[in-house]
């Protein structure tokens, strides 16, 4: 009888002993995992990028300015300081128009159409600007992504598009990426603006990339 007495008094110590352990256990793992979450405030907190993104939406979003310059057919300058340039330079987000060669480069076939479409569109007018979260605001170049609006309501982007004086960019996301595929197909269908004679090796080698994957695509 006083043995088994004596085991119990045995077991019930284990059991204590166990369970103080699994105790001591849950506490320090409780300390580490607040430890480790608070080493991760990182996350919450604004990065340079997302303060610039910021900036850019608050500054430009939704406002009006006057177009100074358009360089080629996807490229313009704003009458507004974007510091240190005196003009914010903006690239025309979801489109790739065709390079003017300028710096040295290539003139692509409908270089010239593109830049004189676009340059009659926007030159000199009063434009709105919309940033794209999903996009970012700002390309490696630091040049602004935008939708521009012309007065008339239209988008500078989508009339570029579906007139064949640009591609689809499906290299970055963003917010129209499928009406704007949806646009250039309907460009192609029609055969309109560079669409009517347009070869493989005259688009841009990003695209060539892309169709020599999917030769239907051709």
């Amino acid at each position: 009888m006083a043995r088994r007495r004596k085991s119990r008094r045995a077991l019930s110590r284990r059991k204590r002993a166990v369970l103080i352990g699994i105790c001591l256990i849950g506490t320090a793992f409780l300390v580490w995992l607040d430890r480790d979450t608070g080493s991760l405030g990182w996350l919450d907190s604004p990065t340079p990028h997302r303060r610039e993104a910021a900036a850019d939406l608050a500054r430009y979003h939704g406002q009006r300015f006057a177009v100074a310059r358009v360089v080629d057919g996807d490229t313009l300058h704003l009458a507004v300081a974007d510091p240190p340039d005196e003009v914010t330079k903006v690239r025309l987000l979801g489109i790739d128009a065709p390079e003017t060669g300028t710096g040295g480069g290539d003139r692509m076939y409908f270089a010239e159409e593109a830049t004189t479409s676009a340059r009659r569109l926007a030159l000199g007018q009063e434009v709105g600007v919309y940033l794209d979260e999903r996009a970012g605001s700002r390309d490696r170049y630091e040049r602004l992504l935008a939708y521009i609006e012309l007065p008339d309501g239209r988008f500078l982007n989508e009339v570029l598009l579906f007139g064949g004086y640009a591609y689809a960019d499906r290299r970055f996301r963003h917010s129209y990426f499928q009406k704007y595929q949806q646009l250039e197909a309907g460009a192609r269908a029609l055969g309109e603006g560079l669409w009517k004679n347009v070869k493989p090796e005259q688009m841009p080698s990003w695209l060539q990339r892309e169709l020599s994957k999917s030769p239907a695509r051709q």
